[in-house]
């Protein structure tokens, strides 16, 4: 046998190979080539490259992923875990993960628990910079991380056998506690010192979770760990074929995965020292703006707009980063860090992420208080498996950009004169403004998406045969909506939900709409003519335009149902 890395921590070579040719299948038996180098990147679970070959066939390459040696914190290295996530994800969905193929617990083997997974030959881009690479490529690469993200999070945990993976409430919470905890675990008792900063860091995270954390709203499948190091593209082409490193993975909070991403826009954090990160040392060409990453993961993800509680996210990455970094450290000055010579920098990293976290907390902005429009994801939401969430078609995500752009050029501008109008004695008067804004929005198509398609089916069929020729002469003018359904127009209304004036400009405004969708189910030609015409048009409000006379008390019923609807 040829080749054995001196940094294989003495394994037992034979030992290893027995249990390898009995677990693994297609294992080459009686191999007569043999090499086991260690990988020298990340400070996380020691991981090695395993050749394994005999006489005149092809060396065959697995991965070799193992607990480091020695004592170690509660609940830490958990390569159970890692096999358990990433067998559940590669039989049951699309999530790009290697193939695992065996676990050993049994530390008599090489002397630590193990697991053997597949070589993926691909690229591994360390530097978040994507230095040397074309700037589309840059941007494509980008655009495939947050696919990939989005893509782990659409896992439907309960139906792939996931569902008792972790709890799903108050992750962030018992996160604090437990990363708190460990880095008292190393820097207490004669261990290395700890940074009174940190404390109080941590009284801040507690005072300030999300309640979206403690409801489960953002719930799931989250990775721990997600970043663009640990994602293997392929050789040639600019998408993602495996994530790797699941070591911290569990059910939780997915937004701190997001947070962790984009923690390269706001530090960089070297081999040294932490330096400030993309978005002020600038950005290489092609790589997106952090705003622009975080609004294409939400698009994909069907994610609110997280401007409340960014700035609790990104610290809560930072702190946690911490953490890690006093636990490698510790682990160096005992002997037993798996980045060796490396792994002395990382109390100066620890430092230097609990001062970045302070500097974010203290920042007046960390996000536009909206996404920013031009977000091309119609291809990319398509690729995602559906698992019960709803998948928007081209039609409707050229329609949402449609309207976040309107809404960002035209309303957000416009919405302080509203609201001094709405608090003003002439608050029942329709602004000027707002008149020319609807005309406008009828010209873009964003005028009464609202209508249900068979609505608009049968409208046409009573006032015009099927045909448009009663309507407005302006081609632009599409009276009967889009031709959505309600779940799509529901899709639509988060957006519009933005602001209060947008429903309004756009005719989407209820009671006007139950009122309207009244007339289109039950109405005659007669009622369409006095009064859906006028309101289709946007000329007179529902509110103003029927009276008792005109909507029975059946119809009022109806027209409650649809406003709840």
């Amino acid at each position: 046998m040829a080749g054995n890395s001196p940094d294989s921590h003495h394994f037992n070579h034979d030992s290893l190979l027995r249990y390898c040719s009995s677990n693994v299948s297609g294992f080459p038996l009686s191999p007569t080539h043999f090499n086991l180098s260690q990988f020298g990147h990340g400070q996380s679970n020691p991981t090695y490259l395993m050749e394994v070959g005999s006489n005149g066939s092809i060396v065959k390459k697995y991965v070799l992923r193992k607990k480091p040696a020695g004592k170690l914190l509660a609940s830490a290295h958990a390569v159970e875990r890692e096999f358990q996530v990433l067998q559940a994800l590669g039989n049951n969905t699309n999530v790009p993960v290697p193939k695992v193929f065996c676990l050993c617990n049994d530390p008599a083997v090489i002397g630590t628990p193990f697991y053997i997974m597949e070589y993926l030959e691909g690229r591994i881009f360390i530097d978040p910079k994507l230095p040397g690479l074309a700037p589309q490529s840059r941007s494509t690469i980008y655009r495939e991380t947050a696919k990939t993200l989005a893509s782990l999070h659409s896992a439907n945990v309960d139906s792939i056998g996931l569902g008792n993976y972790g709890r799903r409430n108050d992750y962030c919470k018992r996160q604090i506690e437990r990363w708190a905890k460990q880095y008292v675990s190393s820097t207490s008792d004669g261990k290395p010192a700890s940074n009174p900063k940190m404390f109080a860091l941590i009284d801040w995270l507690r005072h300030h979770i999300p309640s979206e954390d403690s409801s489960g709203a953002t719930a799931g499948l989250v990775h721990g760990d997600f970043r663009i190091d640990n994602l293997v593209f392929h050789p040639t082409e600019d998408r993602v074929i495996g994530i790797l490193d699941w070591e911290l993975s569990t059910l939780g909070n997915q937004m701190c995965d997001v947070a962790y991403i984009c923690m390269c826009y706001v530090k960089d954090i070297g081999e040294k020292s932490v330096q400030e990160g993309m978005e002020r040392s600038g950005l290489p060409q092609g790589i997106p703006s952090l705003p622009e990453f975080l609004a294409e993961y939400c698009s994909l993800a069907g994610r609110k707009w997280p401007v409340a509680e960014w700035k609790f996210y990104v610290a809560f990455s930072f702190f946690r980063g911490a953490s890690i970094y006093a636990g490698v450290y510790n682990r160096w000055v005992k002997g037993n860090a798996s980045g060796g010579e490396r792994a002395r920098y990382t109390e100066v990293l620890a430092n230097g992420l609990i001062e970045a976290a302070w500097e974010f907390i203290e920042r007046q902005v960390v996000l536009p208080q909206h996404p920013p429009s031009g977000v091309n994801a119609k291809e990319l939401v398509q690729d995602l498996p559906n698992e019960g969430r709803f998948a928007p078609s081209q039609k409707v995500l050229v329609l949402r950009n449609k309207i976040i752009k309107f809404m960002e050029e035209h309303i957000y501008p416009m919405e302080e004169e509203f609201y001094k109008l709405s608090q003003s004695e002439a608050r029942w008067t329709v602004h000027p403004a707002e008149e020319k804004l609807k005309e406008l929005a009828k010209k873009e198509g964003l005028w009464n998406l609202w209508i249900p398609v068979d609505s608009a089916a049968r409208a046409k069929k009573i006032l015009f045969d099927g045909s448009n020729n009663n309507l407005s002469t302006d081609s632009n003018d599409l009276l009967l909506g889009a031709g959505l359904t309600n779940l799509e127009y529901g899709y639509l209304c988060e957006f519009m939900g933005h602001s209060l004036w947008a429903p309004q400009i756009f005719n989407c405004g209820a009671p006007d709409t139950g009122n309207m969708e009244v007339l289109l189910r039950n109405g005659n030609k007669e009622q369409m003519l006095e009064w859906l015409i006028p309101l289709l048009e946007g000329k007179i409000r529902s509110g103003f335009a029927m009276t008792e006379p005109q909507i029975a008390s059946s119809d009022a019923t109806n027209i409650e149902c649809s406003i709840k609807r």
